[in-house]
């Protein structure tokens, strides 16, 4: 497995209604053991190329004389290829971890027992669906809630959890699952500062110990900074950057996202080891520096490494 792409994804595109392409010919790979942030403003296609990544979305068939396009691959596997999600996307998906924004715990259930749910896949039928848990399970699942500070609340239904507490049971339960691919759909989107720093430490630390490969989907670029040492931007379904989250200053984001890129650095935020007179000054250059500034800013700190990035 050494030497195989966690992720591997082919010219992808994808297609809902009158030709408008959502995802327009995207081509990247993960390596294993790889943290990587996925970065772009609403709407540029992060949660479709997730969906697509989880083989819950079928992407469009391309032509036959195209060899390998429209290809996704997890683990060395293809999950979708020629417009159809794969036979074996059911074995792939119980090495792949997905967490959504909107947390999909059972509401009335238990959280101890939302997390044994991420065993389903790996349980015959019959008992995962009596939710008939052993005890070697339970235990499990309750070394997993302490890895996410989350033991005093597993007597309680998911229902009575906060938006912060939610997300962290929904990340034991990728743990009991054993996930070796953790896919994360905007994880922190709804939490505050302070929570979402929590889940953004808890899967570098996933990262770190476990050596799960984790591709997180990120709608503000400091954390992707903060967190990650690569990121993928989208920008109308299309790939934009792919590189060092170093080089991703204020000014490229300018030079890339125009107007949008005033979404990407909230004065609020709170990152660790930034100053706040630089965290402010920063959000001032991306609110108010017209676009000819920009270009000329990234040229003077990025010099050409960064625009060989950039898509043509």
């Amino acid at each position: 497995m050494a030497n195989e792409a966690a992720i591997d994804v082919r010219r992808v595109s994808k297609s809902f209604e009158r030709g408008t392409r959502v995802l327009d010919d995207v081509s990247f790979s993960v390596d294993c053991r790889e943290m990587v942030a996925l970065i772009g403003a609403s709407g540029s296609g992060k949660s479709t190329l997730i969906r697509a990544l989880a083989g819950l979305v079928a992407v469009d068939k391309t032509p036959a004389a195209q060899a390998c396009a429209g290809t996704i691959a997890i683990f060395g596997r293809p999950i979708q290829r020629e417009g159809r999600i794969a036979r074996g996307a059911k074995e792939l998906r119980v090495r792949v971890g997905v967490i959504f924004q909107q947390f999909n715990l059972v509401p009335r259930l238990s959280v101890l027992t939302n997390v044994c749910l991420g065993l389903l896949g790996r349980m015959p039928f019959l008992r995962g669906t009596l939710s008939n848990f052993t005890l070697d399970e339970k235990r499990a699942a309750m070394h997993a809630l302490a890895r996410v500070g989350m033991t005093e609340h597993a007597l309680k239904r998911g229902v009575e959890l906060s938006g912060d507490q939610q997300q962290r049971a929904a990340i034991a339960r990728t743990l009991v699952q054993g996930a070796e691919l953790v896919i994360a759909d905007e994880p922190i989107a709804s939490l505050d500062p302070a929570s979402a720093r929590r889940v953004m430490d808890i899967l570098a630390d996933m990262n770190r110990k476990d050596g799960i490969t984790i591709l997180v989907s990120l709608h503000q670029v400091e954390y992707a900074l903060t967190y990650c040492p690569r990121a993928i931007a989208l920008k109308a379904g299309k790939i934009v950057y792919d590189g060092p989250c170093d080089e991703l200053t204020p000014a490229l984001l300018s030079h890339i996202y125009s107007a949008e890129c005033s979404e990407f650095f909230p004065p609020s935020f709170d990152r660790p080891g930034l100053p706040r007179d630089r965290r402010e000054s920063e959000a001032a250059k991306l609110r108010a520096a017209p676009k000819e500034r920009a270009v000329a800013g990234h040229a003077a700190q990025t010099g050409h490494g960064s625009a060989d990035r950039l898509s043509a």
